[in-house]
């Protein structure tokens, strides 16, 4: 099985390639992450990582469709980037972007506004941490659920649209599968 990291920089996942634009411990191909394509042939990765990278660069459409182009079918995506409401997403001035639970629906087929690109990807998890507080006060659990159960969606939404400034998010992981 063949895993490529994206912007691993120190942390590359184990047992993947790691390519980053800066030279780091760990990092085994130095490419500008903002130059297409990616110096790999077509459909040569069935598992692709992106820590904390995407609200870098540039696109987010281009990388994306990068992404799907080195994807093979069904290759499993995993992106982690801060929720908007988190600091960390606006103290960063190396940020580009400011990203949602619903960023990545774009690339979704049959979104009412897919046709920004032809990559497409399905949705297997979105998953957001919280702080302590919140996670004890059992926020992020009932966030989670929404995200995992159309049923509940609206409150994920109503979250995000009303109480994120409040109840503020971390991370957001989003697990996507390429679809070709």
């Amino acid at each position: 099985m063949r895993l490529l990291d994206i912007g691993c920089g120190t942390n590359k996942t184990p047992g993947a390639i790691g390519m980053d634009k800066i030279p780091l411990p760990g990092v085994d191909i130095i490419h500008d992450l903002n130059a297409f394509p990616y110096p790999f042939a077509d459909s040569s990765f069935d598992e692709i990582y992106a820590t904390h990278v995407i609200e870098h660069l540039d696109s987010i459409v281009r990388a994306m469709e990068e992404i799907h182009r080195l994807a093979k079918p069904n290759a499993k995506v995993v992106i982690v980037t801060p929720h908007y409401s988190d600091c960390s997403s606006w103290n960063d001035p190396t940020h580009k972007w400011h990203l949602s639970t619903y960023s990545f629906r774009y690339f979704r087929e049959g979104y009412r506004e897919s046709y920004y690109s032809k990559a497409r990807f399905e949705t297997e998890l979105i998953h957001i941490d919280m702080a302590r507080l919140w996670r004890a006060l059992g926020f992020e659990g009932l966030i989670n659920s929404s995200l995992r159960h159309q049923a509940l969606r609206f409150v994920s939404k109503f979250w995000e649209c009303y109480l994120s400034l409040i109840v503020r998010a971390g991370a957001m992981t989003f697990v996507l599968r390429a679809v070709k």
